[in-house]
């Protein structure tokens, strides 16, 4: 069998390529993966095998012992789960030896959800007047709206959204595509913003991104971060606020109304519904009518 280097190698382009997920995720998957591999050389174990289960117990015992929480060990098994799999497809092992052990149990950590009151107030902190309140409101607007990750928000190009419509393309996780329903507050914002502000800002230079910053380029994520903290602060909002915490409350405040959760997994992005349902246990309707009917600015 291959060298580790090379075998994590392999896993790492499987990911990316076949498997199609995100720098971020591959990044995360190599690291604990090394992690179990320098376990494994220190235990002076030459290649992986069909009887591992031992090894990977102690492993993870060693990381409970060095005081990773069970949420990391978790994780650790999961991408450790994932290589064995792997090595099954490719005929390098028979078997899984992960397959015996049970994930440490962590419980489910519930998302920081703001209520729909201080949405209110956050969503009319900004002076849509301004040329920088009309872009901040309409961003914060359609990321509430679309339950849009950070990453997403910052990189929609004027192309992706569609007014008419009321739909906006976003390029999630793994290059995976979705389309997403943002109903009349975010369109009437959106608008705004395009009607004189964007023009203001680029001082007759072109950009392909609806949401610009100096030069016509797209605003950063640590940038984004300081402005939602500033706005919420303006709001009177004493609760930490996040982009992630809005995004959780798009996915709530939808569940909460009665929406399909299916419907949310779609406009979310989540490839499997199990991530979905941290959020709540609730089913019923179809997409764009559960965001028409059950958003709260839909």
């Amino acid at each position: 069998m291959p060298e580790f280097d090379l075998l994590c190698d392999q896993f790492i382009n499987y990911l990316l390529v076949e498997k199609g997920l995100s720098k971020n995720s591959v990044e995360a998957y190599s690291a604990d993966l090394r992690q179990y591999f320098d376990f494994l050389r220190l235990e002076k174990t030459l290649q992986p095998s069909e009887s591992d289960t031992e090894l990977i117990l102690r492993h993870l015992i060693a990381m409970r012992d060095n005081g990773l929480g069970a949420r990391s060990r978790a994780r650790h098994l999961v991408t450790i789960r994932g290589f064995y799999r792997f090595l099954i497809q490719e005929k390098q092992i028979a078997s899984d030896p992960s397959r015996l052990l049970d994930l440490p149990k962590c419980g489910l950590k519930l998302p920081d959800v703001l209520t729909v009151s201080d949405v209110e107030k956050l969503l009319a902190a900004p002076d849509f007047k301004t040329t920088l309140g009309a872009r901040n409101a309409a961003m914060i607007e359609l990321i509430y709206a679309a339950g849009l990750r950070v990453s997403e928000l910052i990189n929609l190009k004027l192309i992706d959204i569609n007014l008419e419509a009321g739909f906006v393309r976003v390029m999630g996780k793994g290059s995976k595509e979705r389309l997403v329903p943002i109903g009349t507050h975010a369109i009437n914002k959106i608008k705004n913003y395009l009607m004189e502000a964007r023009s203001e800002q680029l001082k007759g230079q072109s950009s392909p991104y609806l949401f610009v910053a100096r030069a016509g380029k797209p605003m950063t994520r640590q940038a984004f971060w300081k402005l939602l903290r500033q706005i919420a602060l303006t709001a009177g909002i004493t609760k930490d606020v996040t982009p992630h915490s809005l995004r959780h409350s798009f996915a709530s405040h939808l569940l909460d109304g009665g929406a399909d959760l299916r419907a949310v997994q779609v406009m979310l992005g989540h490839v499997d519904i199990a991530t979905t349902q941290i959020y709540t246990h609730v089913a019923r309707s179809r997409l764009s009518e559960a965001h028409d009917k059950f958003h709260p600015r839909g």
